[in-house]
């Protein structure tokens, strides 16, 4: 069953096409990283095909209603500011909003996916913090939460572990792998190639305003599309651990 699906679609802003021609569909149990170098369209082709931003072609998701969007996917743009201090498990259980009729408390199930999306990302312990108190990497932590707590088919992330330390990178990949290990999916941006070719099931690489690649990170992440795409030499060894990719030098 596809979950986002995209058909003939494109970002034009100030007639210059951003994105063209872009067709692919995600389904339950992947866990799909979008890649590509800087200004590439990433950021652009998750918003548009959220329906946040114009667009041309075929959105599945930006052709529902708000409301049933809201239960569809959740949504992680890359801004973490967290604008009011209220505490953090308030902050994750504004994710609930979605499913909540207008005027309508939290009811039992509502709580059990706030608790939930805190064990995911180890917050346990600061439920009762002031989040604009907590550190950067906190913060990332808690936004990630509510947008776990949403409990949605889909989940799509902008640049979700930028800022945090390795290990709580490690985890939250690690949660997005298990969220698509339970039958729902995620889209993820990400700079890392390393964590992106461990964990994720597929990669899509964005670049020159099209798809350069789609596949199993080991079909896409080759010799040559790193090389044209990013311009680096990198180390690609399937092992024992998993798959282990590493750049390693600018090539002129």
């Amino acid at each position: 069953m596809s979950l986002l699906t995209l058909q003939n679609f494109g970002v034009t802003r100030r007639r210059r096409d951003i994105l063209r021609g872009i067709n692919f569909s995600v389904g339950a149990g992947e866990l799909v990283g979008i890649i590509g170098p800087n200004g590439a369209g990433k950021t652009t082709l998750m918003r548009a095909a959220l329906g946040l931003i114009a667009a041309v072609g075929q959105s599945s998701l930006a052709a529902l209603p708000p409301r049933l969007r809201g239960r569809a996917v959740a949504w992680m743009p890359q801004s973490r500011e967290i604008a009011w201090p209220v505490d953090v498990q308030r902050l994750v259980m504004l994710g609930r909003t979605p499913h909540l009729g207008a005027g309508q408390r939290p009811t039992e199930a509502d709580h059990a996916a706030v608790e939930r999306a805190l064990q995911r990302m180890d917050l346990g312990d600061f439920r009762n913090r002031t989040a604009t108190r907590l550190s950067g990497g906190e913060q990332a932590r808690a936004l990630i939460a509510r947008a776990l707590a949403q409990e949605t088919p889909l989940l799509m992330a902008d640049e979700p572990i930028a800022g945090l330390d390795p290990a709580h990178q490690i985890a939250t990949m690690r949660s997005f792998a298990d969220l698509a290990a339970e039958g729902r999916a995620v889209i993820v941006s990400l700079h890392d190639l390393g964590l992106a070719a461990r964990h994720c099931t597929r990669l899509i690489v964005v670049d020159k305003g099209g798809i350069a690649a789609d596949g199993p990170p080991q079909a896409v992440l080759t010799p040559a599309l790193v090389r044209d795409t990013f311009g680096v030499s990198a180390f690609l060894e399937e092992t024992a651990s998993g798959l282990v990719f590493q750049p390693l030098d600018i090539l002129e």
